[in-house]
């Protein structure tokens, strides 16, 4: 193969024009860019057979206040989080009435609605919030049914497409609990039913009662206690999301932790930029308050995909 000689002029040029190109401001992505969105490089997943996601979603349950308990100190900020999540190509937002309680849902519509096509919000029902940080579990199918027509009016919606049961109420047979859900489905106000914080026993009694497209429990580098529930959900059914979010003692012991792929949680990084092989389907929860958090979350989990 003939190789071209470049005269000294002609590099200085051509050096020149690159430097040019990297210091030229950046036009920042918009929804609709021709670029591929940062949310998109994951690849995507289907949930239920029908709904076609980026595997990189948006949790949005730390857009309210402190303990999860009302409004966010900054409103208008947690609107822009919201929007600046959809062009960057996330289109599925999961929440839950109980995070404010009803904020979060609250919000989402206002930043949102009316809301872009393919955009799938999934949210919760099966807890009551007697204040911050306190959570009592309601599986009563009085309660889920109120519970959801509630966040069909929130979420300016007619149909919810993915509605999961937030957690078993040890006082209401998971059954009774589930039931209900299912016949919200029968009546078109949900179009798939999930699960949240199940065991692999729990998931097979609740998929004897209707078929369950998700389970949403908390698994990262420093908690593996649903790794039983991750094993079978990779096995095809049903899609399994995970929550990133942990405590301050795990995240101290995450950035500890070397993990696979050769990466290391540096100072000042999000706890959930923890596993790249764990990236395989759902919504990473706990979100963002703030558009720098966002921000630097982004550029994380972009570092881990490109890193293999």
């Amino acid at each position: 193969m003939e190789t071209q000689r470049l005269t000294r002029r002609q590099v200085l040029v051509s050096g020149v024009v690159g430097m040019a190109g990297l210091m030229a401001p950046r036009e920042p992505l918009r929804a609709g860019s021709p670029q591929t969105p940062p949310a998109a490089a994951a690849g995507t997943l289907k949930i239920g057979g029908d709904l076609v996601v980026n595997r990189m979603g948006f949790g949005a349950m730390r857009i309210t206040g402190p303990g999860i308990w009302g409004e966010p100190k900054d409103v208008a900020e947690a609107r822009r989080v919201l929007r600046r999540a959809v062009e960057l190509g996330v289109d599925f937002i999961d929440t839950a009435d109980a995070y404010g309680p009803q904020v979060s849902e609250r919000l989402i519509a206002e930043a949102l609605h009316p809301y872009p096509a393919g955009l799938v919000i999934a949210t919760k029902g099966g807890f009551v919030r007697p204040g911050p940080d306190q959570w009592v579990p309601d599986g009563r199918p009085e309660h889920l049914r109120e519970a959801c027509e509630a966040s069909l009016k929130r979420l300016r919606l007619t149909r919810i497409d993915l509605y999961q049961f937030h957690r078993i109420d040890p006082k209401v047979p998971l059954e009774d609990s589930i039931g209900e859900l299912a016949r919200l489905q029968k009546e078109g106000k949900v179009r798939h039913v999930g699960v949240s914080n199940f065991s692999v026993t729990e998931l097979a009694r609740a998929r004897r009662v209707t078929p369950i497209v998700s389970v949403q429990n908390r698994y990262n580098v420093a908690d593996r206690s649903s790794a039983d529930v991750l094993a079978l959900c990779l096995l095809g059914y049903p899609r399994a999301q995970r929550r990133e979010q942990g405590t301050r003692g795990d995240c101290a012991r995450a950035r500890r932790e070397r993990v696979s792929g050769g990466h290391r949680l540096a100072a000042g990084d999000p706890c959930d930029a923890a596993h790249p092989r764990y990236l395989f389907g759902g919504a990473p929860g706990g979100g963002c308050r703030r558009r720098a958090h966002q921000a630097q979350r982004e550029r994380a989990r972009r570092d881990r995909i490109a890193g293999g």
